[in-house]
């Protein structure tokens, strides 16, 4: 009951607040589902009444033609009415907006398709401006006016729900709290009838622990029965399991060592009363087979007068003790061999200055016969019989007065130094024990010497140590100056990354007219130019305008990559599709030069990229490739899909290029050392805008090449949704290898 009780009421309020939530749950969705039906009802009709108020009156009057259109009760939920003009200007409001003066669009947002379909977007839930969601409808109206929006807020549609659920909350908190408080007062009840039950057995227990913990038995020895009471201490002490109430006088005898004595003479000496107490040591033998030795005081009690007496009493287990003196005497005689091996003189006088202990070693020191080091023996006693060695200096090395401790280095007359130690015993006594150490005296001198050597090196070390640390001092400064010349440079970059953005809108505009107007010039629209070098001038302008916006628009490009503002939008593309468009795109290039361009199909394949960043990569690397490919060439585009991500291969039959140009190529700004037929060479930025387009989808480029062969240019596209990010795991997690190598193979011309 008492884990079936809590049990239960959890049980009984979780299943309650489930219900709870899951009513809660339905009721705002019904909410929503409701308001939804409602606004679509109120749109229609508020739609119409106003269009019937509104045919008559202009824009200045709407708001009060709206408000009388409306009824008052209609509004008291909280919808909102906005009417617009031709322009999409909101011109009426009601109740009247506060600080707002503006297109539907700006205070509907963005993103939402009301003004747009009006009646057939129907009732959509949106964003506000002012980030608040709400539910909205648009209708339209007749000219001079536009549309008429109704929007009913989210808060105002949930407001009844908030209600309800605040109400349903307080009262599962109250049936909680009942519950818990009647858990409660079960659970007191309880205790308190558990407690009475226990107050009757804490004596008994308390006896039975301190008579356990004190290794006690209790003895009640009926002697004319001849039966005997142990409490359960005493079986505990014998490891025995109390299953009888009471043991016969054979039972227990039976466990008594043979040695220790015969109960049967001590019941008998009791019975005649020559004796009204025992005070007895014996082992018994525990169930283990052991020896225990126990302590047994017992006294004869008589309840009535001409009753037979009772031996009650208790037995103590003195087994530790007897273990004790054991060690104890085997301990002093270890001391003693201890002593007697220890390779110093070694002597213990007590608190009275006689001997107690000592060892050969000051025996021979003093040249003491046998007699004279017996224990007990004055120090003055053991001094005259003694010859002390002759001590030519002795040097204190630390005197302590008042714990009577003193240490001191003796020379002996034979060149021997010993160190001798002197303390006082707590008890009042007196130790003292004398080392050899001639051989420390000798290592000593010689650790000196090396003393001295040594201090002569730290003074050097000392001088490294200062030169060391002044060139410490001058790394830092150097660092801090590189530190303060990177930044200078990083802020140059960008300063540069902004000045080519600006500078290059500044330069499309005028360009494009310039373009424009020798385009027209060209074709003579107004009339003929009169000389064909004027139609001649005019193709030149037209052919650098386009090379020069060119130009501009890669560096436009390449500042937006550079500065991250550029964003890929990715979908499933059509592998044929993308390769398609960017051989459309230099189609026009290749027939100038005679160019053969051969695109090999890869059907009903798709890769998961940005369609137009993939038109573009290729559409730059087959510009390269004709650029650099002299007429009646051939350039080819082969698409291959492996293990999931795609390899685009395009290559020419074209010059080449050799190693040291080609290691710079993708940087931006450089550029191909050979000039074009034009004279021009280009921006540099055609590869460097590729590959970082082809870096943002997560994968690489390579180029191979060899001068007079020409040039393979390998783009791998992974096809994995996160490929970026699983490209990033994989460069942390594994060694990086070198990509296996292209093979060049020999292109004929098409």
């Amino acid at each position: 009951m008492r884990r079936g009780v809590p049990l239960m009421v959890a049980v009984f309020v979780m299943t309650l607040a489930a219900i709870t939530a899951i009513m809660t749950r339905d009721a705002h969705d019904r909410a929503i589902s409701e308001a939804f039906s409602d606004l679509e009802l109120f749109g229609a009709v508020i739609g119409d009444h106003v269009r019937a108020s509104l045919k008559t009156p202009g824009p200045a009057e709407a708001e009060a033609q709206v408000a009388q259109a409306v009824p008052a009760r209609a509004l008291a939920r909280g919808q909102q009415i906005l009417v617009t003009n031709l322009a999409g200007d909101v011109v009426a409001a009601y109740p009247p907006l506060r600080g707002f003066h503006g297109p539907l669009t700006d205070y509907l947002g963005a993103g939402q398709p009301l003004t747009i379909f009006a009646e057939k977007a129907g009732v959509l839930r949106i964003t506000l401006s002012d980030g608040s969601e709400a539910l909205a409808t648009v209708r339209t109206l007749d000219a001079p006016f536009s549309q008429i929006a109704v929007v009913h807020p989210m808060t105002a549609v949930l407001a009844e729900w908030r209600g309800n659920v605040f109400r349903i909350a307080v009262l599962l908190f109250c049936t909680a709290l009942v519950l818990i408080a009647m858990a409660i007062a079960y659970f007191w009840q309880a205790s308190r009838a558990r407690e009475s039950d226990k107050v009757c057995e804490r004596v008994r227990d308390r006896i039975d622990t301190a008579l356990s913990r004190g290794r006690c038995g209790l003895w009640d020895w009926d002697l004319a029965r001849g039966r005997i009471y142990w409490s359960n201490s005493m079986y505990e002490i014998l490891g025995m399991t109390p299953d009888r109430q009471f043991l016969s006088f054979g039972d227990i005898n039976a466990l008594v060592h043979p040695q220790d004595g015969d109960l049967a003479s001590i019941a008998e000496a009791l019975t005649a009363s020559q004796a009204d107490s025992m005070d007895h040591a014996f082992r018994m033998q525990n169930v283990k087979g052991e020896w225990i030795w126990l302590r047994a005081r017992a006294e004869v009690v008589r309840d009535r007068p001409g009753e037979m007496p009772h031996l009650v009493g208790i037995a103590v287990d003195i087994t530790e003790q007897k273990a004790l003196a054991e060690r104890t005497a085997t301990a002093d005689m270890r001391l003693r061999d201890a002593i007697e091996t220890v390779s110093e003189a070694f002597v213990l006088w007590d608190a009275h200055n006689q001997l107690v202990m000592c060892n050969s070693k000051f025996q021979k020191f003093h040249n003491l016969s046998s007699e004279a080091v017996r224990a007990g023996t004055p120090y003055a006693h053991v001094m005259a019989e003694g010859t002390p060695p002759q001590i030519q200096a002795e040097i204190a090395l630390g005197e302590r007065p008042l714990s009577g401790a003193r240490t001191y280095e003796a020379r002996l007359g034979d060149g021997r130094w010993l160190q001798i130690n002197e303390r006082r015993t707590k008890d009042g006594g007196y130790v003292s024990v004398g080392t050899d150490i001639t051989a420390l005296k000798r290592h000593e001198e010689q650790l000196m010497d090396s003393e001295r050597r040594l201090m002569a090196t730290v003074a050097d070390l000392r001088k490294s140590r200062q030169t060391l640390e002044t060139q410490a001092q001058q790394l830092a400064d150097l660092a801090e100056k590189y530190l303060e010349q990177k930044a200078e440079a990083e802020t140059a970059n960008r300063a540069k990354s902004e000045f080519l953005a600006n500078m290059s809108h500044e330069l499309r505009t005028p360009l494009n007219a310039i373009i424009g107007f020798s385009d027209l010039m060209l074709q003579q629209t107004f009339g003929a130019l009169g000389s064909q070098k004027y139609i001649d001038y005019c193709s030149d302008i037209s052919q650098s305008g386009q090379h020069l916006l060119g130009v501009i628009s890669d560096i436009l490009d390449m500042s937006r990559l550079e500065a991250g503002r550029v964003r890929l939008q990715k979908a499933d593309v059509e592998i044929d599709a993308a390769v398609s468009g960017a051989v459309a795109a230099i189609d026009a290039i290749a027939k100038e030069k005679d160019i053969t361009v051969v695109a090999e199909s890869l059907p009903s394949k798709h890769v998961h990229a940005d369609r137009a960043a993939l038109e573009k990569i290729l559409t730059i690397l087959l510009r390269n490739a004709v650029k650099f490919t002299p007429n009646q060439g051939r350039v080819s585009v082969r698409t291959r899909i492996i293990q999931g991500a795609l390899n685009i291969y395009v290559e020419d039959n074209g010059i080449g290029i050799a190693p040291g140009p080609l290691a710079r190529l993708g940087r931006p700004f450089e550029q191909f050392e050979r000039a074009l037929d034009n004279g021009m060479k280009g921006s540099g930025l055609g590869l460097a805008i590729a590959r970082s387009l082809i870096a943002l989808h997560g994968g690489s480029m390579r180029i191979r090449s060899s001068v007079g062969a020409g040039t393979i240019v390998l783009v791998h596209i992974p096809g994995s949704r996160d490929a970026p990010r699983q490209k990033l795991l994989h460069a942390a997690t594994t060694t990086r290898r070198p990509p296996p190598p292209l093979k060049m193979r020999a292109v004929g011309r098409g």
